[in-house]
């Protein structure tokens, strides 16, 4: 494993792109991740740049809204990402059933069995696939608790290297990025994991 304090400190001073480059240049089997949710064309078109051959994994839960869909054909047309789209092994319709429609965070052991059902089981079987041992995300600092944790290297529990380009990036850092190379945004999103701004969807928590 890394030194994270010694290569998290070389690399705060360099900008995205060169995080990326930095990313594909260690040699290793790499993968993005992206939701499609706002601002996500950022991550995706700073890589794309780079190494516009990455698999990009897209967990589609079966519970995104129209416009996620939209956009997200969009995005993937003008970068021409190579795409690797993972969907529950239930549909969204038959989860309704038997699931009485989404659980509410009340409802802690389903929402916790929904979460696994519709996005970590799918997600898993992604990196079951791709193997990789470098995974580049668009997670920021200023996301979640958890987040505020971590830096721009970090390992998760699966002993993946997480790689976040645009870690320190603000608010107004993505909207400059954003307007600058007329990337196209969703407006209307919700994760149905998540639930609430500022809670994990369990991707970068799972054991």
């Amino acid at each position: 494993m890394l030194d994270l304090a010694a290569h998290n400190s070389q690399l705060q001073s360099l900008s995205p792109e060169a995080i990326v480059r930095w990313a594909v240049e260690q040699g290793e089997a790499t993968m993005v991740s992206t939701s499609f949710g706002p601002n996500s064309a950022a991550l995706l078109h700073l890589v794309s740049q780079v190494a516009p051959d990455l698999p990009v994994i897209w967990v589609d839960s079966g519970y995104n809204m129209r416009d996620t869909y939209v956009v997200a054909e969009e995005i993937i047309d003008r970068l021409n990402l190579n795409m690797k789209i993972y969907v529950p092994g239930v549909t969204s319709e038959r989860l309704n059933i038997l699931m009485g429609g989404i659980p509410t965070l009340d409802e802690p052991e389903k929402h916790t069995e929904f979460t696994r059902i519709v996005k970590l089981e799918p997600f898993e079987r992604g990196l079951a696939e791709l193997n990789p041992k470098l995974w580049i995300s668009g997670i920021r600092q200023t996301d979640t608790d958890f987040r505020r944790s971590l830096d721009v290297l970090s390992y998760d529990n699966r002993g993946i290297l997480k790689v976040a380009p645009i870690f320190r990036w603000t608010e107004d850092d993505i909207a400059a990025y954003m307007a600058e190379h007329d990337l196209p945004s969703c407006r209307h999103y919700f994760d149905p994991t998540k639930v609430e701004s500022g809670r994990e969807c369990g991707l970068h928590t799972a054991a």
